[in-house]
């Protein structure tokens, strides 16, 4: 159930310390961590919370257990206080009106073999305006929570206000340890990986068990946080995984063998942003992001 934002100048019954306080208890996950981070005691802690429950007429958190956890409404209206804090500090951020970013967010491997050509270009053609490139772990990059402006993507996002467009379909990869046996073939499929550990990103990665048939499935599973936790697990033996060509292209490394595989779809890269844009210059990396990919 969308939670309502209403910050009324005629009734100013919530202030921004009221969303601050509120994701603070949703990252910490308790109010003595949430009070220790942001520097106030705990009973002022919790009043501030039911302030803002109070005011929004929904309970945000559950306190039943002794470790907070955030109600549906509470889940639901993360996301959108964590877009109005991050566009508040933007438009006080000091020096911004000159030369003011437009952040671009990936989860991993950015555009791939693109990468490079596309900050080259934009630099060309916007000189004024830098684009900063933002490795965040999360599923929508950033995008959710207000941290880019648009965003990377290789799995479909259920945002409001959030549009998308297709610039391309990535080939998947086997991604082995350089001395394994495996790195020498020209091709693999799937039931060759099905005897090794996989690792795997439940987080941002494309990858489940769920790409294996239910009944040829790997047994074992090693969980990573990130790109550099999963090729660090591959690199020393530990584990196999599948990426696609982006991963190859941005992370070459002499400790992991990239092998096509022949038995997989492939992964769709989507360029996300809000409507209306939070930058004005998010139209114009739209549309030099679908040129660069078609050459």
């Amino acid at each position: 159930m969308p939670v309502p934002l209403c910050l009324c100048f005629l009734v100013m019954t919530v202030e921004l310390r009221h969303l601050r306080a509120f994701l603070a208890i949703a990252d910490e996950g308790t109010i003595t961590r949430a009070a220790v981070r942001l520097r106030v005691t705990q009973p002022a802690l919790s009043r501030t919370l039911r302030q803002l429950e109070d005011h929004l007429g929904v309970r945000l958190v559950d306190r039943s257990t002794h470790h907070l956890a955030l109600t549906e409404a509470g889940r639901s209206f993360r996301d959108r206080a964590a877009a109005a804090v991050a566009a508040v500090d933007d438009v006080l951020t000091p020096g911004q009106g000159a030369g003011w970013p437009v952040r671009l967010g990936h989860a991993w491997s950015a555009l791939g073999r693109h990468t490079v050509t596309l900050q080259r270009r934009w630099r060309q053609a916007h000189p004024g305006t830098p684009l900063e490139l933002l490795r965040i772990d999360d599923r929508t990059a950033g995008l959710a929570r207000g941290a880019v402006d648009a965003a990377l993507l290789r799995q479909p996002v259920d945002l409001p206000d959030v549009r998308s467009v297709r610039l391309l379909a990535e080939a998947r990869l086997a991604t082995v340890p350089a001395d394994s046996p495996l790195a020498g073939r020209d091709a693999l499929t799937l039931a060759d990986l099905v005897d090794q550990p996989i690792a795997l990103n439940a987080e941002t990665g494309t990858t489940t068990l769920g790409l294996w048939p239910p009944h040829a499935a790997p047994a074992t599973v090693v969980s990573v946080a990130n790109t550099d936790d999963w090729l660090a697990a591959i690199g020393a033996g530990r584990a196999v995984g599948v990426t696609t060509t982006a991963t190859a292209a941005m992370y070459p490394t002499p400790a992991v063998a990239y092998v096509p595989l022949t038995d997989t779809p492939e992964v769709t890269v989507l360029l996300a942003w809000r409507q209306p844009p939070s930058h004005p210059a998010v139209p114009d990396l739209v549309a030099l992001a679908q040129e660069v990919v078609r050459g």
